[in-house]
């Protein structure tokens, strides 16, 4: 035998026990060898796998009929972001809409009806009336420099009209007419006197302050309480020269406020001539 031939067959012998040899550690390799893999999920061949899967049977996956009934019942739910987001823009339109313009510092605040103007006329009969007013008590008084004189006059069952004549010796005063909707608790007649200094130490500064110091000749004046309505602006009347009337008819309950203004005068007392009644 040919030497090379000998050599041959020992090297294809070694081949195959070496082939054989890798086949039995492959077959005695297992799956479970692997970490995190079962041996279970290869029992079957890859093609009996794709075979057996049935996308019909998968649970996570709805049918044709349950889509088609989720479509006539249901609506699905938005997104928490776009949920939240479209309830706080629907505050804000119902804020917006709410009371008004949200830059108003009297938002919220019931509105109170808007007064009529007064009836106003003019008497020369100067003398008359203050012969008569002398001879009633408390008709005559002294507004002194500086001060504002204000009557209350609450509304009666028994009257619709407030009326009102004043006049004064030798100089003009200050006259306006407002109307407070508080519930009227007193029916008498009162007056106040008030400085214009010394409004925050008066007792009834809430009513004393209905009006901020403002130019009596322009009739400006701002009302402190939301409560009040203006009836006539406090502007200088020429009293001192002919009678000053006039007559207003009832709003509703409430109490007027008419205010002799001296608080322009700084060296000059008035001297007021005055009446207030009702009217059916």
């Amino acid at each position: 035998m040919n030497p090379s031939d000998n050599d041959n067959r020992i090297s294809a012998m070694e081949k195959l026990e070496a082939t054989s040899e890798l086949q039995s550690r492959l077959t005695s390799l297992s799956v479970s060898s692997f970490p995190g893999i079962t041996s279970n999920s290869w029992d079957i061949s890859p093609l009996d796998r794709l075979q057996s899967t049935d996308l019909s049977n998968n649970s996570n996956h709805p049918s044709k009929a349950d889509m088609k009934e989720m479509s006539d019942t249901e609506v699905p739910n938005q997104p928490a972001e776009e949920s939240s987001g479209s309830q706080h823009a629907l505050g804000k339109d119902l804020e917006n809409n709410g009371t008004g313009n949200s830059e108003n510092p009297r938002e919220g605040k019931a509105q109170m009806p808007q007064l009529k103007p007064p009836a106003t006329w003019t008497s020369v009969a100067l003398k008359e009336l203050k012969a008569k007013l002398r001879l009633e008590k408390d008709s005559v008084v002294t507004v002194y420099r500086g001060d504002i004189m204000t009557v209350h006059v609450p509304t009666v069952p028994e009257g619709k009209r407030v009326c009102w004549e004043f006049a004064t010796d030798s100089y003009d005063i200050g006259f306006g007419i407002y109307f407070d909707w508080t519930p009227v608790t007193n029916r008498a007649i009162t007056v106040h006197i008030s400085e214009s200094s010394d409004d925050e130490e008066e007792e009834e500064d809430v009513l004393e302050a209905v009006v901020n110091t403002g130019d009596v000749e322009k009739g400006s004046k701002a009302l402190a309480n939301s409560n009040l309505g203006e009836i006539l602006p406090v502007y200088r009347q020429d009293s001192h020269i002919a009678v000053q009337g006039g007559s207003h008819e009832y709003p509703g309950e409430g109490t007027y406020l008419l205010k002799f203004d001296n608080s322009y005068s700084l060296w000059r007392n008035k001297t007021l001539y005055y009446k207030v009644y009702y009217s059916a």
